[in-house]
């Protein structure tokens, strides 16, 4: 992936992420490496609406054994993720 592709994935990512699950509150700061889930960010239930939000907006399936915190943990996990599966 690009770089300025990648870039631009972290910023939609961030964007879903601050509307869905901040409700849009700005205050609430998180960086691209935080896990969500030690953040409480995400809990269990939100993984599932950014594994829904991922698979539509980048056209491909996240298998059950793909749904790891390894690729879905944090920002910077879901665009190295989301490279290796749209390249």
């Amino acid at each position: 992936m690009p770089v300025e592709s990648a870039e631009a994935v972290r910023g939609e990512l961030r964007d879903f992420i601050a509307e869905t699950f901040f409700l849009g509150d700005e205050a609430l700061e998180f960086s691209d490496g935080d896990s969500f889930m030690q953040k409480g960010i995400i809990d269990s239930t939100g993984v599932l609406e950014l594994t829904s939000f991922i698979e539509e907006k980048y056209g491909f399936a996240v298998e059950d054994e793909e749904m790891t915190p390894d690729n879905l943990d944090s920002i910077d996990n879901l665009v190295v993720f989301i490279g290796r599966k749209v390249s």
